[in-house]
C-alpha cells in the first residue's frame, strides 16, 4: 500500500477501479490516507453507473436521483457535488439487506396487540401490462409452481369477467390473497394477441378536465375495480420490462395513480412493481430505469421495484416478502390507532376476570384457615 501511495492520483484511481466496492471500503479502513482516497467521487460515480443496471431491486428510500445519470461529471459544480459513495451504499441492494438485518425488531409488542384483534389474510390487487403482453404467463406459473409458491385456495370471486382472487402460502407459513385484474376478458386478450392489435383497457375510463388554459386527462377505475381498491392491503403492478417492446409509461403511471387513489381506501398502502420479462434470455430494462420511467418518486406511499422472470418466477418471492412486511407495518399502524379502545376493553375484561379468580381463591384460602 505504501508503494501505491507513490503513484499519481489518476494511477491510484485506475487501480482502485478494479476493486469491488466492498474491497474499497476495507482498503479505506487501513489508514487515514486511504480513507480519504477511497471516497473520491469520480471513483464512486464510476461504480454507481457501472453496477446500477445489474441491481435487481430498488425502493422508495434508495432510488438515486435522475440528475445523477443525466449530468456529466464535468457539469457538476463543486458546490453541488454529489456524495456518490453514500448514494451507492444507500442504493445497493446488498447494503439495504445488511441494513435491514441489523435493525432491531419490535415484533413482540405488536404481535401481542394483534392477537387481541381478529385479522384476515392480507389481500393485494395485481394488475398491469406485464400480465398480458409477455410470452409466458406470470399468473399461470404462479398457479402451477408449488415448490416456489403454494396455492392455498381456489379462485374466490369473479370481478366482471376481468379478474378473480386466489390465496397463496408464503414460505409454508403466511397466507395472502391476490386479486388479479385484467384489462379485458380472456377471449378479447387472445384475439388481440392473434391479430397483434391493441386492446381497450376496460378497468379504467377517461375524464377530461380543464386546468388553467390546458385540457387535462386523467383516469378513474370502473365500479367493480373500485370495490377491490377499497378493501385491499396493497397493490402489485406488473410492468413489462422487455427492452425490445414499446412502452407508454405515462399512461401506465396514470393507471397506477387511479388504482392507488387515496379516496378509494386507506392511504400509504404499499405498491410492489414487478419489473417482468418472459424468460431469462430476454434483454430487460434495469429496474432503476423502470422506476424513473414510471416516475415512482412522485408517489407518497412505500414502493419497491423488483426484477422478475415470468418463466421461472425468479425474484417474485423477494418482492412478495417485502410486500407482506410493508403490509404488516401498515396494518400495525392502523391497528394501533383503531384497536386501542378494543385492546383496552379486552385487557380491562381480562383483568377483571383475573381479579375475580384471585378474590375467589383468596376467600377459599381464608375459609381453609
Amino acid at each position: 500500500m505504501r508503494r501505491c501511495r507513490c503513484f499519481q492520483i489518476d494511477v491510484q484511481l485506475n487501480i482502485m477501479s478494479f476493486l469491488s466496492p466492498q474491497d474499497l471500503c476495507h482498503l479505506g479502513s487501513t489508514s487515514c490516507y486511504w480513507r480519504a482516497a477511497v471516497q473520491d467521487p469520480l471513483l464512486w460515480r464510476y461504480f454507481l453507473l457501472r453496477d446500477l443496471p445489474f441491481w435487481t431491486s430498488v425502493d422508495w428510500k434508495s432510488l438515486p436521483d435522475v440528475e445523477i445519470f443525466n449530468k456529466a461529471f464535468s457539469e457538476v459544480s463543486d458546490n453541488a457535488l454529489y456524495d456518490y459513495m453514500a448514494i451507492y451504499k444507500k442504493s445497493c441492494p446488498q447494503s439495504r439487506r445488511s441494513w435491514k438485518s441489523s435493525r432491531p425488531r419490535y415484533g413482540a409488542v405488536t404481535s401481542f396487540l394483534q392477537s387481541l384483534v381478529t385479522q384476515a389474510e392480507p389481500r393485494f390487487a395485481m394488475f398491469g401490462p406485464g400480465l398480458e403482453e409477455l410470452d409466458n404467463s406470470l399468473v399461470r406459473k404462479m398457479m402451477t409452481c408449488p415448490e416456489i409458491l403454494l396455492v392455498a385456495g381456489l379462485p374466490q370471486r369473479r370481478i366482471h369477467g376481468i379478474g378473480s382472487g386466489v390465496s397463496f402460502q408464503f414460505n409454508n407459513n403466511q397466507k395472502f390473497n391476490i386479486l388479479t385484474l385484467y384489462s379485458t376478458t380472456s377471449v378479447e386478450r387472445k384475439r388481440a394477441r392473434e391479430e397483434q392489435a391493441a386492446v381497450v383497457n376496460k378497468m379504467f375510463y377517461q375524464e377530461n378536465s380543464v386546468v388553467g388554459n390546458q385540457q387535462a386527462v386523467h383516469y378513474n377505475v370502473i365500479a367493480q375495480v373500485k370495490k377491490v381498491c377499497e378493501v385491499v392491503d396493497g397493490f402489485i403492478y406488473v410492468a413489462n420490462a422487455e427492452a425490445h417492446k414499446k412502452h407508454d409509461r405515462q399512461e401506465e403511471l396514470a393507471h397506477i395513480l387511479a388504482m392507488i387513489d387515496p379516496t378509494l381506501g386507506p392511504p400509504n398502502r404499499p405498491l410492489l412493481v414487478l419489473s417482468c420479462i418472459s424468460q431469462e434470455d430476454v434483454k430487460r430494462i434495469p429496474c432503476v430505469y423502470v422506476a424513473h420511467q414510471l416516475q415512482l418518486n412522485l408517489l407518497n406511499q412505500p414502493w419497491m421495484v423488483q426484477d422478475t422472470v415470468a418463466a421461472t418466477l425468479t425474484g417474485l418471492l423477494s418482492g412478495i416478502e417485502w410486500l407482506l412486511e410493508e403490509a404488516d407495518r401498515f396494518r400495525d399502524r392502523g391497528h394501533l390507532r383503531l384497536s386501542y379502545s378494543q385492546c383496552h376493553k379486552k385487557l380491562w375484561t381480562s383483568c377483571h376476570g383475573v381479579e375475580g379468580l384471585c378474590t375467589l381463591h383468596l376467600g377459599k384460602t381464608l375459609q381453609d384457615r
